[in-house]
C-alpha cells in the first residue's frame, strides 16, 4: 500500500479496474467505448494503448526480472506461430503484483501477474495461460463483449421508460442480464478451448490448461482459510464456475491424446523465476500472516483471527467469514487543527456527529466514529503520525458486539515499529531447491517464510503441485519462499 492525501472517500465505496479478457481469480469487463461494427486493427491497438498505463499503474507497475522475462519469452513465439493469428502481435507485460491473474486488452496487450508465474510449476502451465489470453485476442472478445454491453445497456433502458409494470420491467432486466453473464462465459469457455489446441499445436502438455485451474482453484481457496461458501453457481459472474472450465479443459486435452504428451519443462522454468519476489513490494508493506507491517513507515497493526488480508497499492483491505470488511489507508491532514475536524470535513457519508470522539490509541493522536449509509454499518477511526492520518475502516450490514470488538482489537494494535522490527523486515523471494532422498513436504515446508507455520505444509504443497503426504523423489526442483 503506498500512501496518498484523499480529499474524498464514500465510505468502503468498492472500485474496479474494467479490463477486457479474463482475470483469472476474478471478473472481468471491457475497456473502452467501441460503437457496434465500427471495429479496425488499429482502433483495437488504440484503445490497448490508451488503457496500458493505467493497467500498470492499478497493478503496481511493471516488475522487471530478467529470469521471469525469459521464461515469458521463450514460449511466445511458439505460440504465436500456433495460433488461430500468426499475424497477430502483442505485447505482454509482467506485472508487478501478488494477485494471480492474468487479463487481455484490445490490440494484443497482454498481462500476467508475477504472483501467477510464481504459482505455475512449469513452462507448460505459464504457456496455458498466455495461450488462453491470446485466443481471446484472436476471438476479439473485448470488442463483442463491449458491443453486447452497449446493446443490453440500451434494452434496459428502453424496458424501464416503457413498460409501466416496474416487476414485468425488473424481470426482463435480470432476464437480459442473465443472457450477457451467459455470453461472457461462453467466451471463457471458449477462449479454454482454443487455448488448449494452440497449447498442443505448439508442442506443449495440453493438460497443463486444467492442472493450472485445479492450482488456482486451491491457492483461491488456502487464500480464504478455507471458508466453504454457496456451492450454487454464481449465474450472474461471467466467469463459469472452475469445475465447469476445468471439465472442459481436460476433454479438450483428450481430443488431443493421452496424458503425458506434451513438453512440461518444470526443472527450466522453476531455475528461470528463482530469487523472483514474492507476496508484497516493499514499497507497499508486508502482509505476515494477520499483521500488516510496513518498513517505510514504520508502522504496523494485527487483525484478530478469522479475518484475512490483502494488500494493494490503494489500501489494505480484510474480511472475514461473517460480512465485515475492514480497509486501511492513509491521508494528508496537515491542513485540519484537531482530527475531529478531519473526521467531520464531508470525507464520510452518514457521519453520526454525536459518535465523533478524540482519544489517543499507543500513545498517538487519534479519533474514532460510526456512520450508517446505505444499509451498512461503519466504525471510524484516524490516528495521526505528523502529516498522515492513517484510517481504519470497519464496515457491516449486521453488525454486532463481535464487530466493535474486532474495531477496537485492531485499532488498539496499531503501533510504530522499533528500529530492531524494521531492520528485521524483508521481502520475500522464490527460492528453488532440488530435493534429496528423504525429503517430504512436511519436512520442506519448514523452511518457509511468511507463512503461519499451522499453514507451511498446506502452503508448500499448493505452491508445488504436490501432495502433502507423498515423498517427493530425489532431484525434483521445488519451490520455497523465504525471506
Amino acid at each position: 500500500m503506498r500512501f496518498k492525501a484523499h480529499l474524498r472517500m464514500t465510505v468502503l465505496a468498492g472500485a474496479a479496474l474494467a479490463l477486457a479478457g479474463c482475470q483469472l481469480l476474478g471478473d472481468g469487463t471491457s475497456v473502452g467505448t467501441v460503437a457496434p461494427g465500427t471495429l479496425r486493427p488499429s482502433l483495437a491497438a488504440d484503445i490497448g494503448a490508451r488503457e496500458h498505463p493505467r493497467v500498470v499503474a492499478t497493478y503496481g507497475g511493471v516488475y522487471k526480472d530478467p529470469g521471469a522475462e525469459r521464461a515469458v519469452a521463450s514460449v511466445v513465439g511458439r505460440l504465436v506461430a500456433a495460433s488461430q493469428d500468426p499475424s497477430q502481435s502483442y505485447k505482454i507485460t509482467i506485472l508487478n503484483s501478488p494477485a494471480i491473474n492474468a487479463f487481455a486488452l484490445p490490440g494484443g496487450y497482454l498481462y500476467v501477474t508475477r504472483g501467477l508465474l510464481a504459482l505455475a510449476n512449469d513452462t507448460s502451465e505459464m504457456a496455458a495461460v498466455l495461450a488462453h489470453e491470446m485466443a481471446h485476442v484472436t476471438a476479439n472478445h473485448a470488442i463483442k463483449r463491449q458491443e453486447r454491453a452497449e446493446a443490453r445497456e440500451l434494452a434496459d433502458q428502453i424496458l424501464t421508460d416503457v413498460v409501466q409494470d416496474t416487476e414485468v420491467a425488473r424481470k426482463a432486466i435480470v432476464s437480459s442480464q442473465l443472457s450477457f453473464a451467459r455470453f461472457s462465459q461462453v467466451q471463457e469457455l471458449e477462449a479454454d478451448a482454443i487455448g488448449v489446441k494452440t497449447l498442443a499445436k505448439a508442442g506443449f502438455d495440453p493438460y497443463a490448461a486444467a492442472r493450472f485451474l485445479r492450482s488456482m482453484a486451491k491457492f483461491a481457496q488456502y487464500q480464504t482459510a478455507g471458508k466453504e461458501g454457496s456451492s450454487a453457481p454464481d449465474f450472474l459472474s461471467s466467469h463459469p464456475s472452475t469445475p465447469e472450465r476445468l471439465q472442459i479443459a481436460v476433454r479438450s486435452a483428450r481430443q488431443i491424446g493421452a496424458p503425458g504428451i506434451g513438453e512440461r519443462d518444470r526443472t527450466r522454468y522453476l531455475s528461470q523465476i528463482d530469487g523472483m519476489l514474492y507476496g508484497d513490494d516493499p514499497l507497499e508493506g508486508f502482509v505476515r500472516g494477520r499483521s500488516f507491517l510496513h518498513k517505510a513507515l514504520g508502522i504496523g497493526f494485527t487483525v484478530p483471527s478469522g479475518y484475512i488480508l490483502e494488500n494493494s497499492p490503494e489500501a489494505v483491505l480484510a474480511s472475514n467469514g461473517s460480512g465485515t470488511a475492514i480497509r486501511f489507508d492513509g491521508a494528508d491532514v496537515s491542513t485540519y487543527s484537531s482530527l475531529a475536524d478531519y473526521m467531520t470535513s464531508g470525507w464520510i457519508n452518514g457521519l453520526l456527529p454525536q459518535s465523533v470522539r478524540e482519544t489517543t490509541i499507543g500513545g498517538l493522536p487519534a479519533v474514532t466514529g460510526a456512520a450508517i449509509t446505505q444499509g451498512w454499518s461503519f466504525r471510524i477511526a484516524v490516528v495521526r503520525i505528523g502529516k498522515t492520518g492513517y484510517r481504519f475502516i470497519f464496515a457491516s450490514r449486521s453488525p454486532t458486539d463481535q464487530f466493535d470488538q474486532d474495531f477496537r482489537r485492531t485499532i488498539e494494535s496499531f503501533r510504530q515499529l522499533t528500529p530492531t522490527e524494521r531492520a528485521r523486515l524483508r521481502s520475500l523471494r522464490i527460492k528453488v531447491v532440488t530435493t534429496q532422498a528423504g525429503d517430504t513436504p512436511r519436512k520442506l515446508a519448514v523452511g518457509m517464510s511468511g507463512v503461519e507455520p499451522s499453514r507451511r505444509l498446506e502452503f508448500f504443497s499448493i505452491l508445488n503441485d504436490l501432495s502433502p503426504n507423498e515423498a517427493i523423489p530425489a532431484g525434483t526442483s521445488v519451490k520455497l519462499v523465504v525471506d
